[in-house]
């Protein structure tokens, strides 16, 4: 590192590769490499003063200039063999969101391919992706977008989010807790599809640094303690295997110990239930030759200088994983006794299984630096257009993350075809989810399969290496029982596909059968027909509620998701306030409209508005009455409850199952008002006609009493519980004012009260 000064009294380390830039921006000798190189350098830095320019004055929450994060960044796209427009796109990339320069502006000073990919992580870096279901999924969807346009969008913003997570510790704890699960869970898992090893491990460990700090510092000092033991033996190992593969002719580019990241320990801790002195192969010895074939001939020497361990040999190399990572690897027991793991590659597969996709920049055999863009249609994206074609077929918030899950967070199960074809499945997957994988006509005609020569249930999973033939009827057909075990979305996407065009009667009573039996069979013919529904269809993507229903028949679409559009549309027709946690607070507005909307706007008298047509009843827990708050709950085969809010009971009820309801004030002066169940108890001193002076004082306001108990014991108040029915809050205010003016009355009190 040294120190320069660019137009400012602010001193700004720079790395050695910056320098070199700025050196090869000042000079050109002429001749087209020459001129390459000072173009691309001259792209380099100009992004970097423009930058440091543009941030000056900003600092982070470490106190350091800010511009040290983008320098930071831009370096780690550096080492990853980066395009001068991807290092130019790292020193940029915060620019648009923390100042007044527009991606306009960018384009117009550095060009389209930098603008595209500053424009590409900053709509990134908007996304949150710990939210509902629903808009999770749209964020997915968007991410994957602007993969697809740009598969270096993505690797930027991992440069970003590993400098990020490296820099953490200045946060608040809360906040460290929430980037670091985001990153465990969204980051490290993409970092390991595109097979940038380089940051999976960094991106893995940190996370695991703020998400279980004490396991982390538990490892970390069993690592250190056992260190230079280890070091030892695998220095033992090392030269014993280099002396044998040197005798037999075999050249050895590297040979040498690479300990196990901290985080991976610990998940084989939890997997195998193991304590820390349990687990013995805590480091891998790596052997890297020239060719593919001395991969295997180096393979033979070290099972002959060491027992190998039965079941623990993975060929990579024959069978690829997704992210194009090949390597042999073998567990042997060492000369210590313990298990040592060994991986054998060669030197070109040791950049990919370092660096992944990024290898196609920084050792690729042209050498054109420029060449740095890589298309969706390459062979190693399968996974990712798979997700970009179910995008537009999947509605299903859910469906669609289980896709995404399939595709991006598991490594893939690879059988083969009665020919020796090799397909990749996710794990889990059955002879269902290989036949709509062979065709959609095979899965759709499957009858029977055989696994490695067996009649086998099309419900069995799949395991590495099995040989799969699928045997097909012409009069053979999906079943829906099948929806129950396949593991893929595209075999569970056809399934539903078929039963949509073959059966569309059955699928429409089917879908009318579950929406009935949570919205009420009470005027469910009238909410078919209504618009509230129509908009509710159109909500979901159908042109009709006939075609909804049918999709939710065959289950292409959820009830809970069709539930919530409805929720969505009556509560637009039916504004209401409802308060924290159950609906936001800006509905307030919307309620004090619907209070001073004319009776006549009122669609019925029914004292609830927002359950018209629908079965509904009044909460027995907290009893509510006019003027007070309420919310409905959606409540399996007894239509909706009515709850004040506030109570209890509702703690623990999904946000998806609330409906916004409000008390009629049409209903409420009608010419007969309606009454409800209210149960108070009153404490007060024990004596003769105590009881029947307050049952007089309620007959006079025109009170019901439905109930009344007494309790007594000697030198103790007198308890009394009674049952009245009221009209609203106001007359039950008034019925404990009256009550209370009574001497002997000590306290009164609504039994099932809200704590306010």
């Amino acid at each position: 590192m040294s120190t320069i000064v660019l137009n400012s009294s602010v001193d700004i380390p720079l790395p050695d590769w910056l320098k070199k830039c700025i050196t090869h921006s000042k000079t050109s000798n002429g001749n087209a490499e020459s001129d390459r190189r000072f173009n691309d350098a001259n792209l380099i830095c100009r992004a970097f003063e423009f930058a440091y320019q543009l941030h000056q004055g900003q600092y982070r929450k470490s106190g350091e200039p800010y511009i040290c994060h983008p320098v930071a960044v831009a370096g780690l796209l550096y080492d990853l063999g980066g395009s001068p427009a991807m290092i130019a796109a790292g020193f940029l990339h915060d620019v648009v969101e923390d100042t007044d320069i527009t991606i306009e502006q960018i384009g117009e000073l550095f060009g389209a391919e930098v603008r595209q990919l500053v424009e590409g992580v900053t709509k990134l870096s908007k996304i949150n992706f710990k939210s509902k279901t629903e808009s999770q999924a749209e964020n997915f969807r968007r991410m994957f977008l602007a993969m697809a346009q740009d598969i270096r969008v993505i690797v930027v913003k991992l440069a970003d989010r590993l400098h990020n997570m490296r820099t953490l510790q200045v946060m608040p704890d809360e906040k460290r807790r929430r980037i670091a699960q985001e990153t465990r869970d969204i980051f490290a898992p993409l970092a390991n599809r595109l097979g940038i090893w380089h940051f999976k491990w960094e991106l893995e460990d940190l996370s695991f640094k703020y998400l279980e700090p004490d396991a982390f510092r538990q490892i970390q000092q069993h690592v250190s303690e056992k260190r230079t033991s280890r070091e030892e033996k695998l220095a033992k190992a090392t030269a014993t295997l280099r002396d044998r593969l040197q005798q037999a002719s075999i050249k050895c580019l590297d040979i040498s110990g690479r300990p196990k990241h901290l985080y991976s320990i610990y998940q084989k801790m939890q997997r195998q239930q193991k304590e820390f002195h349990e687990i013995y192969d805590l480091a891998a010895l790596r052997i890297i030759v020239e060719t593919n074939e001395e991969c295997y001939r180096a393979l033979a020497i070290v099972h002959d200088a060491f027992r190998p361990i039965p079941g623990r040999f993975k060929d990579y190399i024959g069978l690829p994983k997704p992210n194009r990572y090949q390597s042999l690897h073998t567990g042997v027991i060492g000369l210590t006794g313990r298990p040592l793991e060994v991986q054998i590659r060669t030197m070109e597969m040791h950049h990919i299984a370092e660096y992944g996709i990024a290898a196609h920049w920084k050792y690729k055999e042209t050498g054109n630096s420029n060449n740095s863009h890589l298309s969706t249609t390459d062979e190693k994206f399968t996974w990712l257009r798979q997700l970009l074609e179910w995008q537009s077929d999947l509605k299903d918030a859910q469906e669609y993350l289980d896709s995404v899950k399939d595709n991006l967070f598991e490594d893939d199960v690879y059988v083969f075809t009665p020919k020796g074809d090799v397909i990749p499945l996710s794990p889990g997957s059955t002879s269902i989810d290989f036949a709509y994988h062979i065709h959609t006509e095979v899965g759709n005609h499957c009858a029977g399969a055989k696994v490695n020569g067996r009649m086998v249930p099309l419900s069995t999973r799949l395991q590495n290496g099995d040989i799969v033939e699928i045997m097909t009827q012409k009069n053979s057909h999906p079943s829906l029982d099948w929806l129950n075990f396949v593991r893929t979305s595209a075999a569970k996407y056809r399934i539903k596909q078929w039963y949509k065009r073959s059966r569309r009667e059955e699928n429409v009573a089917r879908g009318r059968e579950l929406l009935e039996k949570e919205l009420g069979k009470t005027g469910f013919d009238s909410l078919l027909k209504s618009d509230a529904m129509q908009s509710v269809a159109e909500k979901c993507n159908y042109h009709s509620v006939e075609d909804l229903l049918a999709g939710l028949g065959y289950g292409e679409i959820t009830l809970n998701l069709v539930l919530n559009r409805w929720r969505e549309v009556v509560k637009a027709q039916q504004p209401l306030a409802v308060v924290q946690p159950f609906l936001p607070k800006e509905s307030a507005a919307a309620n004090k409209a619907l209070r001073d909307a004319p009776a006549t706007s009122r669609a019925s008298d029914s004292p609830i508005v927002g359950v018209e047509g629908l079965v509904y009843h009044l909460a027995g827990c907290c009893t509510p009455i006019p003027g007070e708050p309420i919310i409905g709950v959606v409540t399996r085969g007894k239509g909706i409850s009515i709850h004040r809010q506030g109570c209890h009971n509702l703690e623990c009820v999904e946000y998806e199952r609330l409906v916004p309801v409000g008390w009629n004030p049409a209903a409420e002066h009608s010419s007969r008002p309606h009454t409800y169940p209210v149960n108070i108890q009153i404490e007060a001193l024990d004596r003769v006609g105590v009881l029947k002076d307050i049952l007089s004082r309620l007959s006079d306001q025109g009170i019901n009493v439905r109930y009344a108990q007494v309790k007594t014991a000697i030198g103790q108040p007198a308890l009394m519980d009674l049952g009245i029915d009221i009209r609203d809050r106001p007359q039950l205010e008034q019925v404990f004012v009256q009550i209370k003016k009574m001497s002997d009355i000590l306290n009164i009190r609504r039994i099932g009260q809200i704590d306010e």
